[in-house]
């Protein structure tokens, strides 16, 4: 059956600010309290929506999550109204207040595995909704995610959806960021693979030294079981512990692949030799192609700095040709002369990467996530998309509404001081009710 690969980028909320909440990843790190302009950062992300659905591609959009998070803030003490609940956490605990207003949820590549009907054993799509145990800003956004999800994909002949697995670091789970699927053509049967940075059961397996491993082998398992994948669909494989030292956080900061197209830095993996062997192997095709980039061409240290790997690989290939790629590139890429010379290189070789584009997502990437952080990947066939009820496939129309919409609830500059704003909370409240309006779902955040 035909299938589409179906981009849902984040749609950054407008309490995007800057506050270093991320713990091995450099960027995040680097521009703690810089101050944040959340309109311009959703204007980026939307500019990105709209320009690949104007290039043919099927694009849809997540929504943000309600922020700040005054539940959680309650369950912590603070009590009273939503005013002096925000007036009591800021007095005594501002950084608790900074990480429940994140919007780290813009990064839709952490929402959630996903696994298409082509690949299960019921024939459905399965969503697993990631835990994000890790890092406390992020930990407490999959029932949302959950209830989001199961909103925009509810026709149960056509979707499953599993919540998310047991909090802890044992099986700590970040999404899809640490999962990539190759196929011949995104509706044939598939090869899931899964990227893990630690064995959290095994005392003694390699693990990095300065910076959490956020996926665990356990939980990759656990994913692949509720998602009924049989064993010669999956190949695991850990990441280098020393290039989670060195800020890759997650796979998709050091790997990109879709199709037959694995895209990696020499030292992504423990044994990359070993990986790519599997990887062809079950994808039973001699088509299966593995680009690697040597350091001698982009250290590692370059890959992060640039978000080389986060970065979109879309197939543009047609039934009279073989599989051919645009890559989807922050401009960050293009202003470093030595990965620039390098994208060159791939384009004038015969590697089946063709086009490369670069987008001004500068906004998203100073926290710490580039086009591939942005989009959760949903492969779809035709009655599967027909099943999506809410408005959140990308338009013309949509993307005016939307656009409209940042320009009138999104402030221009957020400091980590304007947390403190009581005002601030009626103006996320009032932008959530009105986007419900917009993507025609009503009740989503419940006000």
């Amino acid at each position: 059956m035909i299938a589409h690969e179906v981009n849902f980028d984040g749609l950054v909320g407008p309490s995007h600010h800057y506050a270093g909440l991320s713990k091995g990843n450099i960027a995040s790190e680097k521009n703690a309290m810089a101050v944040a302009n959340p309109k311009a950062a959703a204007l980026q992300g939307l500019e990105k929506m709209i320009s690949l659905h104007r290039s043919g591609f099927k694009q849809g959009v997540l929504a943000p999550h309600l922020r700040p998070n005054i539940d959680i803030l309650r369950r912590l003490g603070f009590s009273g109204d939503d005013r002096s609940v925000i007036a009591k956490a800021w007095k005594s605990a501002p950084d608790i207040v900074s990480k429940c207003y994140s919007a780290s949820p813009m990064w839709t590549a952490n929402a959630a595995t996903v696994s298409p009907a082509a690949d299960t054993a019921d024939g459905r799509t399965h969503f697993t909704a990631a835990n994000l145990c890790r890092m406390f800003h992020r930990s407490y956004e999959s029932d949302f995610t959950e209830k989001l999800l199961a909103t925009m994909f509810s026709d149960e002949q056509h979707f499953a959806h599993h919540s998310a697995l047991p909090s802890g670091h044992y099986f700590g789970d970040e999404g899809a960021a640490n999962h990539t699927r190759f196929a011949q053509d995104h509706g044939a049967p598939g090869v899931e693979f899964f990227v893990y940075g630690e064995k959290a059961f095994d005392n003694q397996a390699a693990k990095p030294s300065k910076y959490p491993a956020r996926q665990s082998l356990e939980a990759s398992q656990a994913i692949a079981r509720l998602h009924g994948l049989k064993e010669q669909q999956v190949v695991f494989a850990q990441q280098n512990p020393e290039v989670i030292d060195a800020g890759v956080f997650h796979n998709d900061v050091i790997a990109v692949g879709t199709t037959n197209l694995h895209f990696y830095h020499q030292h992504a993996f423990l044994d990359s030799k070993r990986v790519n062997a599997e990887l062809a192997d079950k994808f039973a095709d001699d088509s299966f192609y593995a680009l690697e980039v040597k350091d001698e061409d982009v250290t590692v240290a370059e890959a992060v700095s640039t978000y080389l790997f986060n970065t979109q690989l879309l197939d543009i290939s047609d039934e009279n040709s073989a599989n051919k790629f645009v890559l989807i590139a922050p401009s960050e890429c293009e202003d470093h002369p030595r990965v620039k010379r390098y994208l060159d290189q791939v384009l004038a070789s015969d590697a089946p990467i063709e086009e490369v584009r670069y987008f001004n997502l500068r906004e998203s990437m100073k926290n710490g996530g580039g086009p591939a952080c942005l989009r959760l990947r949903v492969v779809l066939n035709d009655p599967q998309l027909e099943s999506i009820s809410p408005r959140v496939l990308i338009t013309e129309e949509l993307y005016q509404d939307l656009v409209a919409w940042v320009e009138k609830h999104y402030r221009d500059q957020l400091s980590f001081e304007d947390l403190r704003d009581p005002q601030l909370i009626d103006e996320l409240q009032a932008a959530a009710v009105s986007l419900e309006h917009i993507l025609k779902m009503p009740n989503l955040y419940s006000l």
